[in-house]
């Protein structure tokens, strides 16, 4: 029998963990952080977990046997990680270590690079896993499983959608994934070797169905430079540290308007890392003359910032302050005491690319940040492209893989999303907690 456990990711917005089980094989795809059941306990930075059987407790992580560290027994063959994003990444740390983590080249070397960067605790501490990387075209056994990785597109590089072949039919995963970046033809990949395998269910994210906005990278570019040749100031900027899509998008807007780029340290340790990686085209932090790192007022430095600041260009607020109009810094809403140093002339701006708030905790930060905006005298450009799929290039992608069953993942309107897809494909309603067969 064939049968898959949905610990996470149904009925809701990551947390991403089903357990796939064939005969005498078991993985599990994805082992995210529900940040939704995680937060209904916890606030950071002073309400924080002590351990793996806090969390246990609470539910906010499964009770399976065997799947934790140390436990003599072993749940699975492997963990399949389809990107680095904590919703579907995070909960490794808590791996039995007898579990091998199966996950891209790129995702390895993010996870590691954040893995030193974060405050040290037992949900940060990826000593003794063992990775095990793929790249599409590979195939990965699992007894009677078979993997196959095909990259797509998202807002992180080293995204993956499988095709998972079961002694029961074929399982087509989307991970996350888009049809409107830089690189549509990955997802599009995707799609064409999905259906090719003619799978009997599809388990596909569907988090902006509420949320449509069809922008496109090059469209923020665009927009982004509009702002930013017409501000005779400071420029603040806010993306993710590991969206590269949208690093090199400011970073060709500072080029274009003689503009340094500057990034926080954080983000240059992460960017020097990815350089292991030649198949990513990213500006080189350590020689690249249009590019430098932030260093934040403090009186005392981690281990890695010491061995960053040592490689790259570094200007700190006083640096920023005299030369406004010639950068482009990047900053968060947790960063604005960085910019009462500075003090923003007349005539800045911060521009805002993530995305909008869209839960109750998202709103509390943005009118905080909108707080410190007012205060500090800068306007808020709202400029963003998404990195998960629009409606109706969901339906496209769905028409094209073709799946008897349909599954709605990572999502918060799965009944809306049935409903929209139900005349492409039969669909089956999954909760967390629910165990679905595939015949």
């Amino acid at each position: 029998m064939t049968r898959l456990n949905f610990y996470g990711g149904a009925g809701e917005i990551g947390g991403n963990k089903i357990l796939l089980e064939d005969r005498d094989s078991r993985i599990l795809l994805d082992f995210g952080m529900s940040l939704s059941d995680r937060g209904r306990f916890f606030a950071e930075p002073f309400l924080q977990p002590r351990d793996e059987q806090s969390l246990r407790e609470l539910g906010i992580i499964p009770e399976i046997q065997g799947l934790y560290r140390e436990e003599e027994d072993v749940a699975a063959s492997g963990v399949v990680l389809s990107h680095s994003h904590i919703d579907h990444s995070m909960c490794i740390s808590l791996l039995n270590r007898k579990i091998p983590v199966y996950c891209g080249e790129t995702t390895r070397i993010i996870l590691e690079a954040l893995s030193e960067v974060r405050q040290t605790n037992f949900e940060n501490n990826l000593e003794g896993i063992s990775f095990k990387t793929f790249r599409t075209g590979d195939k990965v056994g699992f007894g009677s499983l078979t993997l196959e990785p095909v990259h797509v597109d998202h807002s992180v590089p080293g995204a993956y959608g499988f095709v998972i072949h079961t002694s029961e039919g074929s399982v087509a995963y989307s991970g996350d994934f888009r049809s409107h970046g830089p690189r549509a033809d990955m997802t599009e990949d995707f799609a064409q070797k999905a259906g090719a395998a003619g799978p009997t269910l599809f388990l596909c994210e569907g988090t902006n169905l509420v949320r449509g906005d069809l922008r496109t990278e090059e469209e923020v570019l665009q927009k982004a430079d509009h702002v930013v040749k017409k501000t005779k100031g400071l420029v603040l900027a806010n993306f993710s540290s590991a969206d590269l899509d949208r690093l090199k998008t400011f970073y060709e807007v500072a080029r274009r308007n003689n503009r340094l780029l500057a990034i926080s340290l954080r983000q240059a340790f992460l960017l020097r890392a990815l350089l292991k990686d030649r198949n990513l085209k990213i500006p080189n932090v350590t020689n690249d003359p249009n590019i430098v790192a932030y260093q934040k007022s403090k009186k005392t430095y981690y281990k890695w910032e010491k061995d960053i600041l040592d490689q790259v260009v570094v200007k700190n607020s006083q640096d920023v302050k005299e030369m406004q109009e010639k950068v482009i810094l990047v900053s968060t809403s947790y960063d604005m005491n960085e910019a009462m140093y500075i003090r923003p002339a007349p005539g800045s701006a911060f521009i805002n690319s993530t995305s909008e708030p869209f839960s109750e905790e998202m709103d509390l930060d943005h009118e905080r940040l909108v707080n410190w905006l007012d205060h500090l005298g800068l306007p808020l450009y709202q400029i963003h492209s998404s990195g998960h799929m629009m409606p109706t290039e969901l339906r496209d992608v769905i028409a094209k893989v073709a799946p008897e069953r349909l599954v709605p993942i990572h999502t918060e309107q799965p009944e809306l999303y049935g409903s929209f897809v139900k005349d492409l494909s039969k669909v089956d309603q999954v909760r967390k907690g629910s165990i679905l067969e595939m015949r």
